[in-house]
């Protein structure tokens, strides 16, 4: 069934660096939920053009203004951008689209579309005096009052799970919750790498409840401030991403709901960009963080004492 409108206005100029290219679209149409008018249960003709209700949450997200700031020359009224931001991340499509990018980045590099290995790492962040006192905390860590964002990517920072929540418990009491998401949506995978913070009894915890191998990435000895290490540069890198849109460089939202859906935009727009683009090659050589393996990193063998300790030691005899 054809359900465009013939009093659609026509496809507008784009003008702003978060619009959507034709190469995005291509990408991103597809995976949009059918319209009302094509379900059996029916539903009107919508009458603004889909990739200007897809720009205008875009230009939302990467510039950080209200809703109600939204240009007029997405023709589109404010509250009704902000109906499909909000029916679009309670139905799940938001999270579907994310997931379904996510495998499809990963076959344009030439990897496996399920990943087996992640890193995890949190990032707190300012609440703004909408963000209520019920769902904000203080992080005794860094002295920030707000939230805290808990997030998951592949080995090549790719993101694979976004929860927000509040910034007062210890990252290892929240990250029980996300573990237990990526074992639900990714069953494939098997390792986690993450900081010394999530150490501890969550290490057991996640082998005997969710069996996946938690592996702590701990700081250099003679590390003085901040410092590149392996493995977790990468999630470092995904959150460094995830500050270039400016609606995220403070949490605005009132509902948590909302601040896990202005991420999984961010991600989305990075990741229809990455496909748009060549493949990246595969590193021939490891990167100057990652420890390379060789015969002098290898631990020494271990000598066993075949002699017991109690036994009893003659002295040889004098020759005559």
């Amino acid at each position: 069934m054809d359900c465009k409108n013939d009093d659609e206005p026509a496809t507008r100029e784009r003008r702003y660096p978060s619009d959507t290219t034709d190469a995005e679209w291509a990408v991103l149409e597809p995976l949009l939920p059918p319209m009302a008018c094509t379900l059996p249960t029916g539903g009107r003709r919508e009458k603004h053009p889909r990739r200007n209700v897809v720009d205008a949450i875009r230009y939302v997200n990467d510039n950080g203004v209200k809703w109600r700031s939204v240009p007029v020359d997405f023709g589109i009224p404010w509250r009704t951008v902000y109906g499909f931001f909000q029916r679009w991340r309670a139905s799940g499509a938001l999270a579907r689209i994310h997931a379904e990018l996510h495998e499809l980045v990963r076959l344009h590099d030439g990897l496996n579309p399920r990943t087996v290995a992640v890193i995890l790492d949190s990032q707190s962040v300012k609440g703004a005096e909408t963000v209520g006192q019920d769902t904000r905390g203080f992080d005794g860590g860094k002295l920030i009052n707000g939230r805290k964002r808990h997030l998951i990517v592949d080995m090549r920072g790719m993101p694979l799970a976004v929860m927000v929540g509040v910034a007062s418990p210890h990252d290892s009491v929240p990250a029980r919750d996300l573990l237990f998401r990526l074992r639900l949506t990714h069953p494939q995978v098997t390792v986690v790498w993450a900081d010394s913070a999530y150490g501890g009894p969550l290490i057991d915890w996640a082998r005997s409840f969710l069996d996946l191998n938690l592996k702590t990435v701990p700081r250099r000895k003679d590390q003085d401030g901040f410092a590149v290490l392996a493995k977790r540069w990468r999630v470092e890198r995904a959150l460094s991403w995830v500050m270039r849109a400016r609606r995220n460089v403070r949490d605005y939202e009132r509902l948590i709901s909302h601040s896990e859906a202005h991420l999984t935009w961010t991600f989305i727009t990075l990741m229809a960009r990455r496909l748009t683009r060549p493949p990246k090659p595969p590193r021939t050589t490891p990167h100057p963080v990652e420890p390379v393996e060789t015969n002098a990193n290898r631990p020494k063998p271990i000598r066993i004492r075949t002699q017991s300790r109690n036994a009893i030691r003659l002295a040889p005899t004098a020759l005559a």
